[in-house]
Order: C-alpha cells, then structure tokens, then sequence
C-alpha cells in the first residue's frame, strides 16, 4: 500500500450533454443497476430489514427499485448516468436499433 492519499481522477464529463432518450435509458439502468445489486445480496443470504444489519444480513434496501426511498434512486442514476457520460465523452455513440 502507497503511503500518499488516494486522490480520485474521475473521467470529466461535465462537458457531455445527455438527450431525453439517452435520460431515459439511465434510468433502465439505474433500475437493472438495483436488480443486480438485490439480486447479489440475496445470494449471499440477505434479506430485507428495517435497518440495516450486517451481522444479520439484513437490508432496508432490498426492496424493488420503484419503491426505494428517492436518495437511493438517485444513486443509482448517477452512476448510470455517469457511465453513459464517460461512454460518449470518450467519443463512443449510443443508438437504439
């Protein structure tokens, strides 16, 4: 392990502007973003709980998507949104066939 702070350097995609179709699909993703994350839990033997509890493997956030609290949504739509971003920002396109 290095002895100096680790300092994040995120791709800047401040400059990439997203259109409504491609919004659209970052909440698609943002969606399958929480399936997955459910889905992983489970499998290790999570299951849902009012509190957070890892010693008992239990989450208040094992829920579906639409029925998460708002703050959790919004997480996962910024790293959908984030990773279309870094997708076009590095000069990839986007087309729905």
């Amino acid at each position: 392990m290095k002895d100096l702070p680790y300092t994040p350097n995120p791709i800047n995609t401040s400059s990439v502007q997203m259109s409504s179709e491609l919004m659209a699909l970052a909440e698609t993703l943002a969606r399958n973003v929480h399936e997955n994350w459910a889905s992983d839990r489970i499998k290790q033997g999570w299951k849902y709980g009012a509190e957070r509890n890892d010693d008992k493997k239990e989450h208040p956030c094992l829920i579906p998507y639409e029925d998460l609290p708002e703050e959790e949504k919004e997480y996962d739509r910024r790293t959908a949104m984030e990773t279309i971003k870094v997708i076009l920002g590095l000069g990839w396109r986007i087309e729905k066939k």
